[in-house]
């Protein structure tokens, strides 16, 4: 298995594990020991003090927590930090890298970072387990989980019924779910998947989960073909990915600061994918030192291609959209499920009050 650019050897497979399921298959991961702050893209330690307003002049130091090392897929904010965005809405920003021991909840509520970034499925957990978090914008309209089919043996995703698939144990508590609902996936499909693509390589007619930026650029280089990819949210999986989460708290007691972070966020994620991306990939690299030019393209192009981060709503309401229909459509699946439970209030996992105020909105 290539190695790609991720750190300590790990492969951008196991990578995955950690990043869309690894929080929800332990609850909100609150159990998950607190690990060292990764390196950040800015001097400015991480500080709590986001609660008062910049006097005239100052800057409000923040630290935005990711769910892993730099790359693409975190290029919006990067960039707003590289072109100095966050700086016109009075902010110093300091992105601060998640990592597989890096609990972005516990650091979220223990103040050492005041904004996160988060998942649909945890924050609805995170409701039931009555922690006082909140998420404010959704940066990726779809979710780029994936199935992959060897070439020739799948035109749809429905053609993967009754196949083997390669799938993490988390995929209970996310897709897997939602497959099973609407498309009659069953439970004897599923074989264990360690992050090792060789099973998958071997075998013609089995499917494999993955990620849409990184594991059909794995499978090409290692297997030498493109794989055919089936995107999960082009066939209704419907949760919001590359959120922004903070506190109740400050929502409540400085919803100007929350504005701000949101919109100059969001500014540069229209500026990262329609305008000139080196400034924010210079900050990516320099976090992530074995992040690649051809990774960070690669992702790029496929956030463009699919309509990741601007799609459907978001090209009305403006990137960072979300909607009342969306959240309960997919809370509703999920509950139906046995993901969530019944009574579950999931509206108190979100507020619409800092995004939709459409395109033009976000102009620099």
């Amino acid at each position: 298995m290539s190695q790609l650019w991720y750190p300590s050897g790990r492969s951008p497979l196991k990578r995955r594990k950690f990043l869309q399921y690894g929080a929800i298959a332990a609850g909100t991961g609150l159990v998950a020991a607190c690990a060292s702050q990764a390196p950040t893209s800015t001097e400015a330690p991480a500080s709590p003090a986001a609660g008062a307003s910049p006097a005239s002049g100052e800057l409000t130091k923040i630290t935005y927590g990711t769910n892993w090392y730099a790359q693409a897929e975190h290029g919006g904010f990067y960039q707003a930090v590289a072109t100095g965005l966050y700086k016109d809405a009075g902010l110093d920003v300091t992105i601060s890298m998640g990592g597989p021991q890096v609990n972005g909840t516990q650091l979220l509520m223990g103040g050492a970072i005041d904004f996160f970034m988060g998942y649909a499925a945890d924050a609805i957990k995170a409701v039931e387990e009555g922690i006082p978090k909140v998420t404010v914008a959704a940066i990726f309209q779809k979710d780029p989980q994936i199935l992959m089919a060897h070439p020739g043996t799948a035109d749809s995703l429905e053609d993967l019924k009754g196949r083997p698939i390669f799938v993490s144990s988390s995929a209970n508590v996310t897709y897997w779910p939602f497959l099973r609902a609407k498309f009659g996936f069953t439970d004897d499909q599923k074989r264990p998947y360690n992050f090792n693509p060789g099973p998958f390589l071997q075998d013609k007619q089995t499917a494999q989960q993955g990620y849409l930026s990184s594991e059909p650029l794995a499978i090409k280089k290692e297997g030498g073909f493109d794989p055919v990819v089936f995107l999960i949210a082009d066939y209704g999986y419907e949760p919001y990915s590359t959120t922004i989460e903070c506190k109740r708290e400050l929502v409540e007691s400085n919803p100007d600061l929350v504005q701000r972070f949101v919109d100059a966020s969001i500014k540069g994620w229209y500026s990262y994918l329609y305008g000139d991306p080196s400034p924010g990939n210079e900050l990516i690299k320099k976090d992530n030192p074995e992040m690649t030019d051809e990774q960070i393209a690669y992702g790029i192009e496929k956030m463009k291609e699919y309509g990741i981060v601007d799609s459907g709503d978001a090209q009305v309401k403006g990137i960072g959209a979300m909607t009342e229909e969306r959240w309960k459509s997919f809370y509703d699946t999920m509950a139906a499920e046995g993901v969530f439970k019944p009574e579950t209030d999931y509206t108190q996992a979100y507020t619409l009050q800092f995004v939709n105020k459409g395109p033009d909105a976000y102009k620099v």
